[in-house]
């Protein structure tokens, strides 16, 4: 029974998130009725991060086994076939080890919150930014996500509804960067705590907005207390960039995060 590796790259905004659900469209459910529809098998597609209702991506892994061996070009364009009703298309597939596991193999995930700091909304990426009007500071804003990144207790900066055991991450990536009119947040890391990433975000745009500073950043993460942390950035900007695989995820990635949490919950 061969185990194929998908690459699934989606627009998340009219599904219910990644998992499927009793009520509403999900990316899993709609990828599974996909591959019964050309396969007639009923399978259980596992997927590198379980994204939220809003949340879209462009390098979601994700696996399945077939009882009934395809050639993995025939898998890539019958799936992109039969998923044409829904925004989602998998670009590449591949056959992958037998143990391979998409959630759980993964060793680094990379996020990118997606900011149009301007007057005007969106016309072309409207349902791909979060729109902030006022003038924000990026690099008051690079320098208190500075605070944030190595291995911490972000209690503060998950969503009360998560279900990790361990609220300890070790957060490899945070940087801010503008770009014109947009403000792009990249935040890497082994894995990730329910809604961090947009917790993240909500903090630092208050940085931005001149409503906070460093120090509040600092004393948000040391209270270890989610109501001392900045709003939960609406989903809309946010868009899961990439997963790694393999011995190492980025040069130099500290040996601590083999201690990290291995639920990698990434709710986003």
């Amino acid at each position: 029974m061969p185990r194929y590796r998908i690459i699934v790259e989606y627009d998340g905004g009219p599904f219910v998130g990644w998992q499927r659900q009793d009520t509403g469209q999900s990316v899993q459910a709609a990828l599974e009725d996909a591959i019964l529809a050309f396969t007639a098998e009923r399978v259980h597609v596992q997927g590198a991060g379980r994204t939220d209702a809003g949340v879209h991506a462009r390098g979601q892994v994700a696996h399945f086994d077939l009882a009934a061996g395809k050639p993995v070009e025939e898998v890539r364009g019958a799936l992109n076939f039969h998923l044409r009703p829904h925004p989602i298309v998998v670009p590449a597939v591949e056959i992958a080890a037998p143990d391979f596991h998409a959630r759980f193999s993964a060793i680094w995930r990379r996020y990118r919150y997606r900011i149009l700091n301007r007057r005007a909304p969106a016309a072309l990426d409207r349902g791909q930014v979060w729109h902030v009007p006022v003038p924000l500071d990026d690099r008051a804003m690079a320098e208190a996500a500075s605070v944030l990144v190595g291995r911490h207790d972000f209690n503060s900066f998950r969503s009360v509804a998560c279900q990790s055991k361990t609220s300890i991450k070790t957060l490899d990536l945070l940087s801010v960067d503008r770009r014109g009119e947009e403000i792009d947040i990249e935040v890497g890391a082994r894995s990730f705590l329910h809604n961090q990433v947009r917790i993240l975000v909500g903090t630092l745009q208050l940085v931005g907005r001149g409503q906070w500073t460093r120090r509040d950043v600092e004393e948000a993460l040391a209270a270890c207390d989610r109501t001392r942390a900045g709003p939960t950035a609406p989903p809309v900007g946010l868009c899961l960039m990439e997963v790694r695989y393999g011995a190492a995820a980025t040069d130099g990635l500290a040996a601590d995060h083999q201690t990290d949490a291995e639920e990698a919950v990434d709710d986003q």
